[in-house]
């Protein structure tokens, strides 16, 4: 099914300590005498270097087609008021 090689990384290099987020995360579980033993599982998500800041996430997902979706609506009217203008106003 193709795709290459995918490199998985160890599973050690990801520390709570290395997510800042996390680790008050851990505290606030901690004051509640709780503690949640997956929360390393979410640490790679915390990694700015490959992955960004969240609002760098945000601004991609919201922001990814604009540039070619403005260009399709000013083309769209464009089109549309030079083919299909009517000189008949409907009031």
């Amino acid at each position: 099914m193709g795709g290459g090689d995918i490199k998985i990384p160890d599973w050690r290099i990801y520390k709570v300590e290395n997510a800042p987020e996390l680790m008050q995360v851990e505290r606030a579980l901690a004051s509640h005498g709780l503690r949640d033993p997956w929360l390393r599982n979410e640490v790679w998500r915390y990694n700015k270097k490959e992955f960004g800041t969240h609002g760098e996430r945000l601004r991609l997902v919201l922001f990814r087609g604009f540039k070619w979706g403005l260009l399709a609506a000013v083309g769209t009217v464009l089109v549309e008021k030079a083919f299909f203008s009517s000189d008949d106003h409907h009031h």
